[in-house]
């Protein structure tokens, strides 16, 4: 009798662990995009810098960037 119940339990213990990893938590993968235009991302570019969050260097390395990423 005991060796039909440890075969059992060890199928259900390797049942668990398995469906552990399934995605059983509920979470979910989303991909998030951005419609955020060039226009918009210098205008927030040159508020920080007028705000005093980023100095001038800063404003024209990422003002560059963002130029190239459109282009």
């Amino acid at each position: 009798m005991k060796s039909r119940i440890l075969p059992a339990s060890g199928l259900a213990l390797i049942t668990a662990i398995g469906l552990a990893g399934c995605g059983g938590g509920g979470s979910e993968n989303t991909i998030q995009t951005s419609n955020t235009t060039m226009g918009q991302e210098l205008m927030d570019l040159d508020k920080s810098r007028q705000q005093g969050l980023i100095d001038d260097k800063e404003y024209e390395k990422a003002k560059k960037e963002i130029l190239k990423r459109y282009n």
